[in-house]
């Protein structure tokens, strides 16, 4: 079996370029992945401008008049003010241009205007409520890469360049499907032997949590023609095929098989917990995973294996969440596999779901990061241990 770690780097290695690049408008461009490097045409601010509602003066003028000048003009936010005549102070509001010749800005309540005179508290600091040019961004610099995110943050930033349009990766389409005869749609009448899908609406709510397009094939009956039928049809509608189920060894599983029939498979075996059978190969030159069938399974597999590989497929720079530390507040004996223990941060350390079997999916949705035990770990209550967020 693959360790973990070695699984991850064997898919990371299979990605190609990312697909096919879109001009949108940045104000379109929400979770999308960047495709070009941006740097910026002109400083932010384009000039020394006011952090506050005031007055601007020169601050050696205002020491040897002490601290009291005439009003020379009004700037407002949006005009080019004219040059600050010496030894005088202007009216000044946010965000306005400061005047050649001023170099501070003195808060409004802490001044007093008095026959077109403003008097101007002694304490105030050179230089204090300017913005200098550039201070936020400089001409030339590269501000955003290529494999960027583009959260609001990075949308208000590109904006702030004066840049309305983007270069960004069509989002990756992702084709799924369920195997089993056992499986019945919710909304149906539940008969002996049967359960209700939950992979599918899990997968479906994955992808769309990464910013992919699922490509919805169903549920496929426990059948060699029909597995190998659902998958030439994921191949030629998706760039990457996913399927829930069928990949372990039992006399009813038929993915693997399938697969090795139209294509290849690289692995299928991983030293996990949930999920030893996840396998990975290809039908013609589209990326197959097959993640098991048990629904904590499911979750797990696809976080911490297949999430990399989407997001390495999608072009991003940022592919697995940042591991952070936390003191256990429970005890767990070592396995020999890697096990990913779904769990909870609370005020003391993490806790972790009474009942953490592969079948139990309440255990994913009570919990909100998972706890990396390595194999052969044993974990006692107060250990430091290691704790991925369920989110990037």
């Amino acid at each position: 079996m693959l360790t973990v770690s070695d699984a991850i780097d064997k898919l990371i290695s299979t990605v190609k370029a990312p697909v096919a690049v879109e001009s949108l408008p940045v104000i379109s461009c929400l979770d999308r992945v960047l495709a070009t490097d941006i740097s910026a045409s002109i400083d932010v601010p384009p000039a020394d401008n006011s952090a506050m509602d005031g007055y601007a003066f020169c601050f050696a003028d205002a020491q040897r008049n002490h601290f009291q000048l005439p009003l020379s003009q009004r700037i407002p936010a949006g005009i080019a003010p004219k040059a600050l005549a010496p030894s005088t102070i202007a009216r000044i509001f946010t965000g306005a241009e400061i005047p050649v010749g001023a170099d501070t800005v003195a808060m409004q309540e802490n001044c007093q205007e008095s026959d077109e005179t403003v008097s101007i508290d002694p304490k105030i600091a050179s230089a204090a409520n300017v913005r200098p040019k550039g201070q936020d961004i400089q001409s030339g610099v590269t501000i955003l890469t290529a494999g960027t995110k583009l959260r609001a943050q990075e949308m208000g930033q590109l904006s702030s360049i004066g840049i309305a349009t983007v270069d960004v990766f069509k989002p990756l389409k992702i084709a799924i499907f369920s195997t089993g005869d056992e499986l019945v749609e919710p909304g149906q009448a539940l008969q002996p032997g049967q359960i209700y899908n939950s992979n599918r609406a899990t997968l479906i709510g994955l992808i769309h949590t990464l910013g992919m397009i699922p490509i919805d094939l169903g549920t496929v009956p426990d059948s060699l023609d029909a597995t190998q039928a659902v998958l030439k049809k994921a191949a030629a509608l998706g760039d990457i095929i996913f399927s829930a189920g069928g990949v372990s060894v039992g006399d009813e599983d038929y993915v693997k098989d399938a697969v090795a029939s139209l294509g290849s498979i690289d692995f299928w075996r991983v030293a996990i917990k949930p999920g030893k059978p996840l396998a990975f190969g290809k039908i013609g030159n589209i990326p197959f995973v097959g993640l098991p069938g048990n629904p904590a399974s499911v979750f797990v597999t696809f976080m911490i294996l297949a999430r990399p590989f989407l997001l390495a497929s999608q072009g991003l720079t940022q592919i697995s969440p940042q591991a952070l530390k936390a003191i256990a507040q429970f005890e767990k004996a070592g396995e020999k596999r890697e096990v990913y223990l779904r769990a909870k941060l609370t005020d003391s350390g993490v806790d972790i779901y009474p009942n953490q079997s592969s079948g139990v999916l309440s255990s994913a949705c009570w919990g909100e990061v998972f706890v990396k035990q390595q194999s052969g770990q044993s974990i006692q209550i107060g250990d430091l241990i290691d704790v991925l967020p369920y989110s990037l």
